[in-house]
């Protein structure tokens, strides 16, 4: 039977790299973009020439009127929801707190936090209705218990919220069936960094990390694939770093 798996923010990074091992696993993908529509599509094409159903599905997370055009897109596919990767989100220009402004501020909290409340409401739902078993899998941070000072305590605290968001839904929806973890990556190579301003940085903090090296977005996305797999069929609940020891 054929199974969707919709990763948003699929276009770079760790979400490219979850929407290429999704295919070789076995799921037809929804690829959920913003802006990017290059680079989503050259995703969909990795997608297809794995032999796996692609799904361009263009929408802004941070809105709800967003959220739903992205499950109408979902739901136009006609294959059941299976799986779900909360990973679309923003950070900002590494500052000093005392600098932040409301505007930065509604942004990181609307993307990634309202954005995976949102998604993931969507998701569940149409698990339950198709009766069968679901897994998300939230892309947090290990920002989260380091608290970024001096850089990004906005961003670090969105993924607390997504930890505890991680470990609330486990428990409540556990019964039915439906699966949700967390893993929090380090230091990975991906655009993060430069978009926050400082591209250098991934090299300064690799020498913090007990492996001596920055982490590659296929490492995290194995591990999301591990954790929406039957191998992890026993794991709910669970905030996995896949940050080198740091």
């Amino acid at each position: 039977m054929k199974k969707l798996i919709l990763i948003t923010g699929a276009g770079r990074g760790i979400g490219a790299a979850t929407a290429t091992l999704a295919a070789r696993a076995g799921y037809d993908v929804a690829i959920n973009f913003v802006h990017d529509e290059a680079s989503a599509s050259a995703v969909c094409a990795k997608v297809e020439a794995l032999g796996a159903q692609a799904v361009l599905i263009q929408g802004d997370v941070s809105t709800a009127e967003g959220v739903q055009e992205i499950f109408a897109g979902v739901d136009a596919s006609g294959i059941p929801l299976r799986a779900m990767v909360n990973n679309a989100g923003v950070v900002g220009q590494i500052m000093p707190f005392t600098e932040y402004t409301e505007e930065r501020l509604r942004r990181t909290f609307d993307v990634n936090v309202l954005g995976a409340f949102l998604c993931a409401r969507e998701a569940i739902k149409r698990m339950l209705a198709h009766g069968e078993s679901g897994a998300i899998v939230n892309v947090s941070s290990a920002a989260a218990r380091l608290g970024s000072p001096h850089e990004f305590v906005d961003y670090a605290a969105s993924k607390g919220a997504i930890d505890t968001l991680t470990l609330g839904l486990a428990k409540e929806f556990g019964e039915a069936g439906i699966r949700v973890n967390a893993v929090r990556p380090g230091i990975i190579r991906t655009e993060i960094h430069a978009a926050a301003g400082d591209a250098g940085r991934i090299d300064r903090f690799a020498k913090m990390v007990p492996l001596q090296r920055a982490g590659e977005a296929e490492e995290a996305a194995r591990t999301i694939l591990w954790l929406l797999s039957d191998d992890a069929s026993y794991v709910t609940g669970a905030l996995l770093d896949v940050a080198g020891g740091r």
